[in-house]
């Protein structure tokens, strides 16, 4: 499974760092490199560590983002926020390196960093909270999944959709991208869009999670939404 995780980390992050400098037009980007290794680094670390803390969860981790229990909405969902990201990270090479539509100061670069590492902290610690946070909207009764209400699932009943909101903006201040900042709220736009399809299947088929639902109000944002 461990070599399965290091194949996988390869090569989407093969994928990730190609689109970057293809619209970079160029490999002399420091930001990409510091984001690529900085990611490569820490999924493998978090990959090693959730082996031995959970290895059932990080199978589910390893699955298809397009898997047969998933509802329809959730498939097309998923498709978009794929090729959404994709796109994302073509774009901006093509705003922070080749063009230059915008630029970010060194310090909010550093900033970016430490947002980054924060969020990826954050959605490691939600992992560890919920052994049922699979990367698709499903029911696992095999493994005869419950309502999680401790930890960051107390205040929000979507932390990890919190926690990639501030991966999105700590990736694209890393990268130095304003535009890439802007795009970001697409991508959360489209998390937020996945919620409700999610806790219409946790609804319909997870025993209690109404009454989670009723105690802990806010989906997202405490005191927000």
């Amino acid at each position: 499974m461990i070599v399965k995780y290091v194949a996988q980390t390869v090569v989407w992050f093969g994928l990730m760092g190609g689109l970057l400098f293809l619209g970079a037009g160029t490999f002399a980007w420091p930001g990409a490199w510091a984001f690529l290794i900085l990611m490569a680094c820490v999924s493998v670390a978090g990959g090693q560590a959730l082996s031995r803390l959970d290895p059932q969860l990080l199978k589910e981790r390893l699955g298809s983002p397009i898997q047969r229990d998933q509802p329809m909405a959730d498939k097309v969902l998923i498709s978009l926020l794929l090729l959404g990201m994709l796109a994302w990270l073509l774009f901006m090479g093509l705003d922070a390196k080749r063009f230059a539509w915008s630029t970010v100061p060194a310090a909010v670069q550093v900033l970016g960093a430490l947002t980054l590492l924060a969020s990826i902290w954050f959605c490691f610690r939600v992992m560890l909270e919920n052994s049922f946070a699979a990367p698709v909207v499903k029911l696992q009764k095999e493994r005869g999944q419950r309502v999680i209400s401790t930890g960051p699932y107390a205040f929000v009943r979507h932390p990890m959709y919190f926690g990639a909101a501030f991966y999105f903006i700590g990736t694209a201040l890393l990268l130095g991208s304003l535009w890439g900042v802007a795009l970001a709220f697409v991508l959360i736009g489209l998390l937020c869009v996945r919620i409700p399809i999610e806790e219409r299947t946790l609804r319909a088929g997870l025993e209690g999670y109404d009454q989670y639902a009723a105690h802990v109000r806010f989906r997202l944002i405490p005191g927000v939404w």
